[in-house]
């Protein structure tokens, strides 16, 4: 082998390394503008996505169940003689829950009704004591029409008297009349005077009489005015009285005011109770809906009816529930807090604050898998969608 063919092998090698190496370096630009693109059109699409879809949808994870929970209260007081459910029990509107002892409401509602009787009586004696009362105004009427004639005859036989005198004692001094004769003439003379003071006297009496009886009439009518016996005020008022204790007595048998689920049970027989005292509470689990906190930034968008894609913990990501904004609340969370943040310290720190919004969930889906209060749910409102 001569000098130069290592050096010849040598430049071979080096021309064919050179070679690869232009290739790979060819490769690596088309990898490169190959990731390049592939980036810059992920980064496109990803950018559409987000302003053509993702955008229109606002979530969060802080959201809960909740309901208008009905608290069972008695409207009368009472010795409980009887409780019918226990906690966890389904209820329907209308079922027995707890029975109070009524013997002190059905004595009431016997005073109640012996005093509506009483009273219709009392009104029927008004009526028939008006006329009466109509009957007496009618005689003393007749009374005051004899005693005027008694008195008009009474003055005439004064008037006769009084003239027969003086005839008797003109004569007197002449001798004609004797002093017998003129003694009766004075004696017929008194009886006379003292006949018309009587009568008018009775008279007198017969027309107080009178107004006496007009003025009990109608006094008795002011009972009796306006108003037949159904719906004279004292009847009326012991008619309300009559109902207000029968109402009482049905009181005494306390329902289930909606359909649900019994909690918070804490009312025991032979408990005495006071009206208004809580004794249980009835959840609406038909009727739950979620109450969803959303950060104030998420809002701007949010309108009543739009419709909402709800997940609960409880059933996870693989029963969707679906439902609509039924409402904004009037006030962020901290604003109705216990103790409200007061924020006007100088070391202030501005924090996002939440607002409840509604979410009124599909009957038919809650109905097929219900949902307890208080259970963490992830909402997610689709803020493009329609609203009514």
């Amino acid at each position: 082998m001569s000098k130069m063919e290592p050096e010849v092998i040598e430049a071979a090698a080096r021309i064919e390394a050179a070679q690869v190496d232009a290739k790979n370096l060819k490769r690596r630009k088309r990898l490169f503008a190959a990731l390049g693109a592939t980036v810059l059109i992920a980064g496109l699409g990803y950018g559409v996505y987000a302003y053509a879809y993702a955008s229109r949808f606002v979530s969060t994870d802080n959201a809960y169940t909740a309901a208008e929970t009905a608290q069972v209260t008695p409207a009368v007081p009472g010795i409980v003689r009887d409780v019918a459910v226990a906690d966890t029990q389904a209820v329907k509107r209308g079922d027995v829950l707890v029975v109070l002892d009524d013997v002190d409401a059905r004595l009431a509602l016997a005073q109640a009704e012996a005093d509506l009787g009483r009273s219709i009586r009392k009104v029927r004696g008004y009526v028939a004591n008006d006329q009466s009362l109509a009957a007496q105004i009618a005689a003393r009427a007749s009374e005051q029409k004899r005693a005027v004639a008694q008195v008009a005859s009474a003055q005439a036989d004064f008037e006769r008297a009084q003239v027969d005198l003086a005839r008797r004692e003109a004569l007197a001094g002449s001798g004609s009349v004797s002093g017998d004769e003129l003694t009766k003439a004075q004696n017929a003379f008194a009886t006379a005077k003292a006949n018309l003071a009587a009568a008018q006297a009775s008279a007198a009496q017969s027309q107080a009489n009178q107004v006496a009886a007009i003025g009990s009439r109608e006094a008795n009518a002011v009972l009796i005015a306006d108003a037949t016996e159904e719906t004279n005020p004292e009847v009326a008022l012991a008619r309300a009285r009559r109902d207000q204790a029968r109402v009482n007595l049905e009181r005494t048998v306390i329902r289930a005011p909606i359909d649900g689920i019994v909690a918070k049970r804490t009312v025991q027989v032979g408990q005495q109770v006071q009206a208004g005292a809580p004794l249980l509470s009835v959840v609406p689990l038909a009727r739950v809906h979620v109450d969803a906190n959303f950060k104030e930034v998420q809002l701007e968008n949010v309108k009543i009816g739009q419709p909402v894609a709800v997940y609960s913990d409880l059933y996870g990501k693989s029963v969707p529930y679906h439902g609509v904004v039924a409402g904004l609340a009037g006030g962020t969370g901290s604003t109705f807090a216990t103790i409200p943040a007061q924020n006007a310290t100088g070391n202030w720190i501005k924090v996002v604050q939440r607002v409840p919004v509604r979410i009124e969930l599909d009957g038919p889906e809650l109905a097929a898998r219900p949902l307890q209060i208080g259970l963490s749910m992830t909402a997610t409102i689709d803020t493009r969608g329609n609203t009514h």
